[in-house]
Parts: C-alpha cells; structure tokens; sequence
C-alpha cells in the first residue's frame, strides 16, 4: 500500500475534524513537551485543566528548572504516575543549562523522562522533523489498515510499524500526520465499536475487508500482577514527620516516604491495613507509628501540612488515613 494514497486523506480529515486543544494552539516546543507528558497514561479531558494551571504557573522552561520540586510535584497532584513531573523537572534544568531547545528527536533522547514516543511527538510537531511517533493509538491504526497480525509488543514488530509511520511523515507535513493519527486512534478507529463509516481510510483498510478490525492489534499477554507487602512506620516528631528516599521500592522510585521494609510476596498476606495497586503491583500496607523526643538527622523531616506537596501520592495518603483511623477495624488487624 502506497503512504501517498494515505496521507492526503488523513491531513483532509484532520484539518476538518480536529479537536480545538489547548495544546494545538502553540509551536512552543515546551508547551508540547508538557502535554504530551500529562496525555500519557491520562484522557485528554483529564488533562486539560492539569495544562492550563501548569502553562499559568510555569510558562517556560526556565520558570520550570527554577522552581522548588515540591512545587511542580503539588501542582502536578491528581494526575498520578509522579515520576513524570521529576522527569520534567530534571529536564527543564538541563534544557535551561543548554541555553535552548533541543530540535531534533535524538538530542531529545538523551533528556530525563524522554523516550522515544515524546522525543519524536515534540521534534515532530514543535519543529517539523520527518520522524512518526509509535503509541497505543498508532499502532491500533496501522496493524489495521495493513491487516498485520504481528506481536506488535516485540523489538522487531515494533521496528517494523516504526518504519511505517515514519513512511509516513517521510514527505513532510509530520506534525499534521502524527497529530491526525493521534485524533484518529482517539475518536474514529477505536479499541471497541471504532465509527468505521466515518474512517478517511476505509477504502485502504484491509482489516475492515476481511472482517478482522474486532480481532487486530493483537492482543498482548497482561503480565501477572507481582505482590509486594510494605511495613510503613510513621516516625514523628511533634508534627513533623520523618521521610526518605525509598530506594527499594519497584514503583515510584525517587519519592519520599516515611520509613520502609519492602517484600515481595508470593501470594496475598492474611494481615494488612490496606491494598494499593500501581500497575501489576498489587500492595499490602502494614502501618505503625513511632513518636521520638527529638528529631533524628537520617530522615528528611517535614510538617505534616507539607506532605501533599512533598509527596502527593495516594499511597502515601492511603497510610495516614489508616494510621489517623481505628486500626482496630482494619483487616485482619
């Protein structure tokens, strides 16, 4: 299938159809960058509100490497996944010692929290480079109109649907294509009941022609889900609160939390006070607290009005429920 018989229909499409996203409204590649960070793992409408209050309080990128981490972190609460906001950070400050944006997708690479999929978003569509960009809705759309019945999860699939959407963009006109795939994975050629009447491609689709849109992108093997069991002890000095980076757990790494035993468990404990889920980790939290007569210099101490900022994660407000609640309740406590 020729890329040339695809592309004028999709730009066709797009420019007709487009959503009107805060986002779409700029070139600056910063604001680009911090929307196609918040999109992941969270619905456009969702984001929204999250863009306009962060582009309100960190306009630039320099306004964002000079900003405290427990600010960006508690304006990014709610949006969870926060090693996205570090990862902006630590970034932001390594662009502001640049003295510039990075244009191309490579030099992006070598950026904090800037993988392949964000590198080529923001050099694409900020800058114009000929380069596709490969996520969940991209790949729905090409194993379908190409009919691939391919481990699309695999290193040499993967390469292979990369080389197509970079086909794809080889013309110019990159930040059109990938937005329009971007619109068009999120609204026509969805994972369930895609409106396949109104698909600029349907002519081209050979999914649609052998009936096999309700069977393609293959479907991926979920990975078990890993039980992790996780002894807090909320160590307390008046009211601060003792923290520290938890440097053995698997998920949210680089946080701070009160002090931690971290085990990985085989099975589901009989005793715990509550259950937390990231990702394929289901947790089983154990709360204890410990009051000292004056502060101990291991830990980082905070107030505890401070530890929304600090740390705006619900596992971590999960813990000082349970610790502020009737234990005795709690399960098999």
């Amino acid at each position: 299938m020729m890329t040339e018989k695809l592309q004028t229909p999709l730009k066709k499409w797009y420019l007709e159809n487009k959503r009107s996203l805060p986002w779409r409204q700029t070139q600056d590649p910063y604001l680009i960058w911090i929307s196609e960070v918040m999109l992941q793992q969270t619905t456009v409408q969702a984001v929204i509100p999250y863009f306009l209050r962060f582009k309100e309080i960190f306009p630039n990128v320099n306004r964002l490497a000079q900003a405290p981490l427990e600010d960006v972190l508690s304006c990014w609460a709610g949006l969870g996944y926060y090693s996205r906001a570090r990862n902006l950070h630590k970034a932001a400050k390594a662009i502001a010692q640049k003295g510039s944006f990075p244009r191309s997708f490579r030099e992006l690479l070598e950026l904090p929290g800037f993988g392949d999929y964000t590198s080529r978003a923001v050099a694409s569509i900020a800058f114009g480079e000929s380069v596709g960009v490969i996520d969940g809705n991209v790949i729905r759309i090409l194993t379908r109109v190409y009919g691939l019945k391919i481990p699309w999860w695999k290193s040499k699939k993967r390469l292979q649907l990369q080389n197509l959407a970079d086909q794809l963009c080889a013309k110019g006109d990159s930040a059109i294509i990938n937005q329009a795939m971007m619109e068009l994975g999120a609204t026509i050629c969805t994972p369930t009941s895609p409106a396949c009447s109104l698909y600029p491609w349907l002519k081209n689709c050979i999914a649609n022609k052998n009936n096999l849109v309700s069977k393609l992108p293959l479907k991926k093997e979920k990975k078990p889900y890993e039980f992790i069991e996780l002894e807090m002890n909320l160590v307390t000095y008046k009211n601060k609160i003792a923290l520290q980076v938890a440097s053995d757990l698997p998920f949210l790494k680089e946080a701070l939390f009160p002090p931690l035993k971290v085990k990985s468990l085989k099975e589901k404990p009989k005793k715990y006070h509550f259950q937390h889920s990231i990702t394929h980790y289901k947790i089983y939290v154990k709360v204890q607290s410990k009051s000292l007569k004056k502060l101990d210099p291991r830990f980082q101490w905070y107030h505890k009005d401070e530890l929304a900022k600090v740390n705006p994660s619900s596992l971590l407000k999960k813990a000082l429920l349970s610790h502020s609640a009737d234990l005795s309740t709690s399960r098999g406590l």
